[in-house]
């Protein structure tokens, strides 16, 4: 037997395929196209204090090898969230990661505290309930004048440490690749109690209608995933992990199970597949089957064997 065990900020996780938020919804759809309880986690999509429309226009847009998008965080809030959402989220058993975002430091903390006492209130009822906030610094800043939280490591700091403050949940921070410095940055949250890193967001990028003489987005700039920006995400990944201790969930373009090796190799403790869902509508139980069938080939009792092992 295979041991696929992984273990973030003292959660264990049955293997370390993990839906990354954003391209999973809260899990419903998928899970009557394979059994999703062969998963290791969930992180949702991402959710704000109050419910978002999202952004106006185009919304997606194919790239060679990934894909764009302009959503918008575009959800339903955090109290319908755990109102509606979290009665499906009770009878699945992957590792239940709530995705934070928001536009002021307020949002953020009154969000996380609504997502905490909710999580304590379940489990003195013996009822599943969240297991993680994963804190997405990627959001505009509205009180810095547009900035994002995930670029300068001094104003994601502020966030970080208010949020660290009133949660007794892990909590993991997802890093932009646009940071000025995504180290520093890595550095900075294990620092102000971050149980885990993880990373790469999307990429900024953009694309121009030739014909109309416009940016196909309203938003002029939108979110470049998918295969094409692997090898930067990996760079970054393997560069983390050399200057943190705490566990670092990989991501970015990740679509074989030869990718989620090297994130395992580069130091990633478990990763996370965003894009290849919609490449793939059941590439969580192909992930897994083909992650084992190389572990069985290559005699690998565990990850733990091949973890970090590019120095």
């Amino acid at each position: 037997m295979r041991n696929l065990a992984c273990n973030v900020a003292g959660i264990p996780f049955n293997n370390p395929i993990v839906m990354a938020s954003g391209t999973f919804g809260f899990g419903q759809e998928y899970a009557k196209l394979y059994d999703i309880n062969k998963l290791g986690g969930i992180s949702c999509k991402g959710l704000t204090l109050h419910p978002r429309q999202g952004n106006n226009g185009t919304r997606v847009w194919e790239t060679p090898g990934g894909m764009m998008n302009s959503v918008g965080l575009e959800n339903p809030g955090i109290d319908a969230f755990l109102e509606e959402e979290m009665v499906f989220w009770e009878t699945i058993e992957p590792v239940k990661i709530a995705n934070l975002g928001g536009s002021n430091i307020e949002e953020y903390v009154l969000g996380a505290l609504k997502i905490t006492k909710d999580a304590e209130e379940r489990r003195k009822a013996r009822v599943r309930a969240v297991d993680m906030i994963e804190l997405n610094i990627s959001c505009p800043n509205v009180k810095e004048g547009g900035i994002a939280f995930g670029v300068k490591t001094d104003v994601a700091r502020e966030v970080i440490r208010e949020v660290r403050q009133v949660t007794s949940l892990p909590l993991a921070v997802k890093l932009s690749p646009n940071a000025e410095n995504i180290v520093e940055m890595a550095v900075m949250c294990e620092d102000e109690g971050a149980d885990c890193v993880s990373l790469v967001n999307t990429f900024s990028g953009m694309k121009i209608d030739i014909y109309q003489r416009r940016s196909v987005f309203s938003n002029t700039y939108a979110g470049l995933s998918g295969p094409a920006i692997k090898p930067i995400a990996l760079r970054m990944v393997h560069q983390v992990s050399q200057h943190v201790s705490i566990p670092v969930m990989g991501m970015g373009g990740i679509a074989s199970a030869s990718d989620i090796i090297e994130f395992i190799m580069a130091g990633a403790e478990v990763v996370q597949v965003g894009t290849y869902n919609f490449m793939n509508l059941r590439a969580g139980e192909e992930l897994l089957a083909g992650l084992l069938s190389f572990m069985e080939m290559e005699n690998i009792q565990s990850l733990d064997e091949i973890r970090g092992i590019i120095k």
